[in-house]
């Protein structure tokens, strides 16, 4: 794993992708990188941005792979399953956002990541559904597990016309699921549980920001909460929904390991302008996450270092490609990226 980590781009080397004037400079800056292979394969069928994200895509899917095929029957492969769970869960939100503002089956195929148990073939059955019952249907009918929760929050989809409400029964299918698998004693198990809850919170905190924000009712709001956090159980999450403002959540994490959040500019919190703190959760959940590379060497903590530092890798890759076509400044740029 170390020796993968190594592999990754330097701070430098990404600051060199951030100068680069426009997309085909990035493309030929890229072929000069351990990304090389993708990116050839890639330019013999796309351009542009397509081609740099088909490349990090087949990159980031192989990596995975990879390194799922040298920890068999080890403890860590229990990790790399839940990583790789992610995506499939990933997928099949992006496949239903799609088809639920009827998108084109090619524009959601270019944000699928099929890095996890369901291969390409799967999702491409998947789109070629007619909307989100048929997806959800077929899903039922292939027995894949993601099928029980969709199929039971289906109905109140019906009632609400809100994606939300099956994007959050999938969620709270995915952690309930990880964090049981890892329930029993042991320094891996508890690795794996502390950064999965790490993860919880966070969801939590942006899903309590939005509905203060929207000023939705608390009772109406818990809905769409999810269980397993390490730091907000039920009973602090429903004071904050009863909040009335962004400002006064924030101060509400003071005692808390998000107290940086109390950091960012006060206009912004004041103007409620929260992808502002998502982006700020977003580094915090990142850093954690390499952050275990200082952890035990021997242990899971080097496979759960290095998938976040790949996972922001290439989400920082992808951002500096968007924002070339976008003719956004170097400086601009470096703020949204986020460097470990």
């Amino acid at each position: 794993m170390r020796g993968m980590k190594s592999r990754l781009l330097t701070r430098r080397e990404m600051d060199d992708l951030i100068t680069k004037p426009d997309l085909p400079s990035l493309i030929a800056d890229l072929e000069n990188t351990p990304y090389r292979e993708y990116i050839i394969g890639a330019k013999g069928r796309l351009d542009g941005i397509l081609c740099i994200e088909a490349a990090l895509r087949d990159n980031f899917t192989n990596t995975f792979r990879k390194v799922q095929d040298f920890v068999r029957q080890e403890e860590a492969e229990r990790y790399i399953v839940i990583f790789l769970h992610r995506w499939d869960v990933q997928n099949i939100k992006t496949i239903l956002r799609g088809k639920n503002i009827h998108v084109t089956s090619e524009e959601i195929a270019s944000c699928l990541v099929p890095a996890g148990e369901m291969d390409e073939a799967t999702l491409n059955e998947l789109l070629k559904q007619p909307d989100v019952r048929a997806v959800v249907d077929l899903l039922a009918t292939w027995k894949i597990p993601y099928a029980r929760p969709l199929t039971r929050a289906y109905p109140e989809f019906l009632k609400t016309k809100d994606l939300a409400v099956l994007e959050c029964a999938l969620d709270r299918y995915y952690y309930d699921d990880a964090l049981a698998s890892v329930n029993s004693p042991g320094y891996n198990n508890q690795i794996i549980q502390d950064i999965l809850r790490l993860e919880v919170d966070v969801i939590n905190i942006k899903t309590v920001l939005r509905m203060v924000r929207d000023r939705v009712d608390p009772e109406e709001a818990r809905r769409y909460l999810i269980g397993g956090g390490r730091v907000f159980d039920e009973r602090k999450l429903g004071s904050m929904l009863c909040l009335s403002s962004i400002e006064d959540v924030v101060k509400t994490l003071a005692n808390t390991p998000y107290r940086f959040l109390a950091d960012l500019p006060e206009s912004s919190i004041r103007s409620q302008k929260i992808s502002i703190i998502e982006k700020e959760l977003e580094r915090f959940l990142i850093r954690k996450g390499v952050g275990a590379f200082r952890l035990e060497p021997l242990s899971v903590a080097s496979v759960i270092g290095y998938f976040w530092a790949k996972y922001n890798e290439v989400t920082n890759i992808r951002v500096i490609s968007r924002c070339k076509t976008a003719d956004v400044s170097p400086d601009i740029l470096k703020e949204e990226l986020v460097y470990v």
